[in-house]
């Protein structure tokens, strides 16, 4: 073979091998390229695409519901049953509860615990029956990061439209077995859905031996404002003594990320301020069991 011809073929084959190499470089980054958006795509479909049979909230999204006039507002509740309806604890000291409804939703709840964790401060849970049997492990991790846990009723109805006596007990019953099988206690603490009750139904809770906990701050978290304006809402109302409503779960189209994101405003804030998170059983100085 001539000179030449070797160098002409050397040079081909050496072309084909960088060619060769270079696609393989390709292929490989193409893959690992893939395997992110993969990773970023699954973490989207597990926040909004909640496993299949994930318990929505019966009596509907927070919106239409709190838009309309409470049957009894909770303020009479309080005043009306003040050893069993309560709004706040006591303003002597610079104390707060942090509470959290419709949860364990497994779209956000972990995120709120992971904040709650980084500044080393407890909540307290009110959970939905229905829900803790569908996510019993975020259940335990509540509780094994020292958090105490309420029952929010099974599935979320509006106990004023559609309940009776009955039916109250129903739920909370129902609700409050799932919880005992998971937690190993049977909650002594109670908030209703929407904060909607009358008097036979706080009457019927206290024969329950619950204690029912309204709020004194909204931090109106359900109407998926930015986070800056929840938190707004909660420092601009907040005192001595403040419970705190703010939800971790939310309905099958709810989102719950700004109350996370609002959470790194608020908790900083007061902490600063000179306040102390507590659970609602050491704000009150009540039993979480009964």
């Amino acid at each position: 073979m001539k000179k030449e011809q070797i160098i002409k073929w050397t040079l081909v084959v050496g072309l084909l091998l960088f060619f060769q190499m270079t696609n393989v470089m390709i292929i490989h980054a193409d893959e690992e390229s893939l395997g992110d958006i993969s990773q970023q795509w699954w973490k989207k479909d597990k926040r909004d695409n909640p496993k299949e049979g994930f318990p929505d909230l019966r009596g509907g999204p927070e919106i239409p519901n709190r838009a309309r006039q409470q049957p009894v507002d909770m303020t009479v509740l309080q005043q009306r049953y003040p050893d069993i309806f309560f709004l706040q604890g006591s303003t002597d000291q610079k104390r707060v509860a942090l509470t959290f409804d419709d949860g364990p939703d497994p779209r956000f709840t972990n995120d709120v615990l992971e904040v709650l964790n980084q500044y080393n401060v407890p909540g307290t849970f009110f959970l939905l029956g229905s829900r803790a049997v569908a996510y019993p492990e975020i259940v335990t991790q509540i509780q094994n990061e020292g958090h105490v846990i309420g029952n929010h009723t099974y599935i979320h109805p509006n106990l004023v439209d559609e309940s009776d006596i009955e039916m109250l007990e129903q739920e909370v019953t129902r609700s409050e077995d799932a919880l005992n099988d998971i937690i190993g206690y049977r909650p002594h603490l109670f908030r209703p859905p929407y904060g909607f009750l009358y008097n036979e139904l706080v009457e019927k809770l206290a024969e329950m031996q619950y204690l029912v906990i309204g709020w004194s701050v909204d931090s109106l978290d359900w109407q998926e404002d930015p986070p800056e304006v929840i938190a707004s809402n909660v420092l601009d109302d907040v005192q001595p003594g403040a419970i705190i409503l703010m939800h971790d779960g939310a309905g099958v189209d709810g989102d719950r990320t700004n109350t996370i994101e609002s959470l790194h405003q608020i908790i900083p804030t007061l902490q600063e301020q000179g306040y102390e998170f507590v659970t609602v059983p050491e704000l009150l100085n009540v039993p979480f069991a009964k």
